[in-house]
Order: structure tokens, then C-alpha cells, then sequence
């Protein structure tokens, strides 16, 4: 918090960065995101690496590296932003449950660290992409353990019905594992399981990883990563382990489950890196009062910078960077500017009683899956993202423009 309780960011005041970069805005604390990159690098170890998918561009993805952490990179697209940032290929590990042709033939051009196979399909296209090129390719192998995360349904990925990976219970993970021993370049170097996201109890991580001791602990491979997906508390009242006790709590199964103490144990974290790292600020734009109803506060952004409202029912808290310390004593739903009854990014936010039209007004703890899941709905363009660190600011993610839109029509 800055002089007369505004927000302060790193030393930069918020409510200044609105007025110079105008909003929606995207404000990201750059010490925050290194010290989460440092702490998931000494609480894992070498290996450890930050999901592309929770936010990513250049200055991401080497800020990451050069703290320390490989990256999960999913896409053609996210492969080009980390190689263009100047990371090393054998610090990148390529997810995605349905890799296209092109992505596997570049991944094997540039000899990434790690590709984690998730289909027989991906198996016969990988080792004949290997064979053309010549190459031998490090692989995981996915695995869905069959845990239940206690998280929405769209972001659970380990039960058995699952779009990602091989089924322990149904006997595929084991026929996949038949089908690396007999490849000629595919080394199966270790396993990875995802649960799911969101995740706040690390006994569901546990309980994974003794499922899947079981299957690899008589396979003597060197890795075992148990994927990404801690929780992060984006309300009051909400709380969440830390990476570091995320962390402890894993190899402590792992030695609980006979897992090798040479193995390497490794995760993929995102949302825990860059969530809590930034805050969206927006403008009033109109008040409007439904006596006995409520009160709706639209703003200049919504759905198309923040859609997990949508998708997920999330919940977010709202303020005034003006005056963060000032009573908030008055409801009303933040509400996004597209044609949606449905485009809400706070369904009741405390403000003062004083705001007014003009006013910014901050959203917290949106830097994992804001800006990557933003869309141009209704063409408007996308958001600036600033990263502030040591009283300065610089722009990392310039503002979207509508000759930009226009750029991609014939």
C-alpha cells in the first residue's frame, strides 16, 4: 500500500499505471513470480517445471528459467514463445493429449528434455518422427491413477474417464508400457500423472502417489512427476498449502511408498507461480441500481480477460486501488461489457459506498489463466500486461488493438 492508501505494486503505484496504460490492465509483481519460481526450484529439485498454460510470453518464460525451473509447454505456439525467449530445448517438456504431426516433428528437431506420451496414436507417430529424423526422444509416460481431487469437474484430470493419458485400472497404462519396451527410439525415462487442478488437500496427491508406487516402483525408471494443479486462494477465507508444503508432503509418500531415494520426483506448477501475482484493473463505467434487486457495476473489461467466472462459477474480491484501506461496506456485481447476461467477473464484490462512475476498480490474484484464456469475444482487444518490479514498471504483453483484429482478415 502506497501514501493515502493507495495501491502500490512493487513500488509502483497502480492507480498511476492505469492512467498511463489505460485499462483493463493486467499488473504483475515480477519479485512475487521469482520467488514462487525459486521456491518451486528448491522445493523440487531439478526438473521442476512452470505450466506454460497458467501464463506465459518471452519475459515469462525467461524469468522461469532463470530461476531455476524447466517449462511445460503444450502447443506449437507456446514451443516458439520459450525457444524465442531464448530458453534451451532441453529445458522444455511437451505436454497435450492430441500433439499435431508438425509439434512432434519440431520437438524431435530441437531435443527437448522430455515428451509425455498421452495415446497409442502418439506412440506410432513419435517413434516414426524419431526414425525419419534420427533421433532418440526421452519420454514420460501419462497415467491416469484413478484419483478423485475434489475439484470442478472441467479441471479434474485423473479419474479413469479422462481425455489425458493411459488408465491404470483398464489395463492400457500397462500396454503402453509393453509398447516402449519393445521401441527402438522412444526411452521411457520416467511416469506423470496430472489429478487435476485447483487442488487444497495434498492428501490427494498422496493418495496418488501411492497408487502409482505400485506400478512404478518395479520398473526401476528415474522420474516420476506428479504434475501441477495446487490450489490458490482467490477469496477470503480461503486456504492453501504452499509449494514448499506440496512439496515435503509428496516425497514423504514417495519414501512411504518404497519409491527408489535416488528417484527423481518432480512436479509442473502454474496457477501457484503466477496466480497471486498480479491484479486486472478496470474503470467504472456504469452504476446501475435495481431497487430491492441489486446493484450492477459494469466495467470495461469481463468474460474476455476473465473467463473462469464462467467456466467455473469462480469467485473473486473486488476494490478500489484509490483506497485500499477504505471501508467496503456496499454490494454490488462486478459485471464485463460483452453480450452476456452471464459475463460476470464478481458475483457480489464489497466496494465503499463512495464509488462512482470513473473509478478503477482491482480484481486480485489474476495472473494464472487470465490473459492466456483471453479471448477476443465481440472483438475487443486484448489487454496490456506490466511487469513491476523495484519502483519501475515495463510493458511485457503490449495492448491488443483493432488494426490488429483487422490484420488477420483478407
Amino acid at each position: 500500500m502506497g501514501p493515502n492508501g493507495r495501491l502500490s505494486i512493487a513500488g509502483v503505484d497502480v492507480v498511476d499505471l492505469a492512467d498511463e496504460f489505460g485499462t483493463p490492465l493486467f499488473v504483475y509483481d515480477e519479485g512475487h513470480l521469482r520467488s514462487r519460481c525459486r521456491e518451486a526450484a528448491a522445493s523440487w529439485g531439478e526438473g521442476v517445471a512452470y505450466a506454460a498454460k497458467a501464463f506465459f510470453c518471452r519475459a515469462m518464460a525467461a524469468l522461469a528459467t532463470e530461476e531455476g525451473m524447466c517449462l511445460d509447454v503444450a502447443t506449437e505456439g507456446e514451443l516458439r514463445v520459450a525457444t524465442s525467449a531464448g530458453v534451451d530445448p532441453s529445458r522444455l517438456i511437451l505436454h497435450g493429449n492430441n500433439k499435431l504431426p508438425s509439434e512432434l516433428e519440431e520437438a524431435v528437431r530441437l531435443g527437448v528434455r522430455r515428451v509425455v506420451i498421452d495415446s497409442f496414436e502418439e506412440i506410432d507417430r513419435l517413434e516414426s518422427i524419431a526414425e525419419r529424423q534420427g533421433r532418440r526422444v526421452p519420454v514420460l509416460l501419462r497415467i491416469t491413477p484413478g484419483v478423485e481431487a475434489h475439484t470442478h469437474a472441467y479441471i479434474t484430470t485423473g479419474t479413469d474417464d479422462s481425455k489425458f493419458g493411459f488408465g491404470l485400472s483398464s489395463g492400457a497404462a500397462s500396454e503402453a508400457l509393453g509398447r516402449l519396451a519393445r521401441s527402438p527410439r522412444l526411452d521411457l525415462v520416467g511416469l506423470h500423472a496430472h489429478i487435476g487442478s485447483q487442488v487444497f488437500r495434498v492428501d490427494a496427491f498422496e493418495q496418488a502417489v501411492e497408487v502409482l508406487a505400485r506400478f512404478f516402483n518395479p520398473l526401476g525408471l528415474e522420474e516420476l512427476c506428479v504434475g501441477g494443479g495446487l490450489g490458490v486462494a482467490y477469496v477470503s477465507g480461503e486456504e492453501t498449502p504452499s509449494i514448499t508444503s506440496w512439496a515435503d508432503a509428496v516425497h514423504k509418500a514417495a519414501a512411504a511408498s518404497g519409491i527408489a531415494s535416488g528417484t527423481r520426483i518432480t512436479a509442473e506448477p502454474g496457477r501457484a507461480i503466477a496466480a497471486a501475482a498480479a491484479v486486472t484493473v478496470y474503470q467504472v463505467g456504469v452504476i446501475k441500481e435495481l431497487p430491492g434487486i441489486r446493484t450492477y457495476a459494469a466495467v470495461d473489461g469481463g468474460m474476455s480477460d476473465n473467463p473462469r467466472p464462467v467456466l467455473y462459477g469462480s469467485g473473486y474480491e473486488g476494490f478500489l486501488p484509490r483506497e485500499t484501506n477504505a471501508v467496503r461496506d456496499r454490494p454490488v456485481r462486478v459485471v464485463g461489457r460483452h453480450c452476456e447476461s452471464g459475463d460476470v467477473i464478481v458475483h457480489q464484490a464489497m466496494v465503499p459506498s463512495d464509488m462512482v462512475v470513473g473509478d478503477y476498480l482491482a480484481t486480485p490474484v489474476t495472473g494464472a489463466y487470465g490473459y492466456s484464456m483471453a479471448s477476443t469475444y465481440n472483438r475487443v482487444p486484448r489487454p496490456p500486461v506490466v511487469f513491476a518490479s523495484n519502483g519501475n514498471a515495463r510493458v511485457v504483453l503490449r495492448r491488443e488493438t483493432v488494426d490488429d483484429l483487422l490484420y488477420l482478415e483478407p
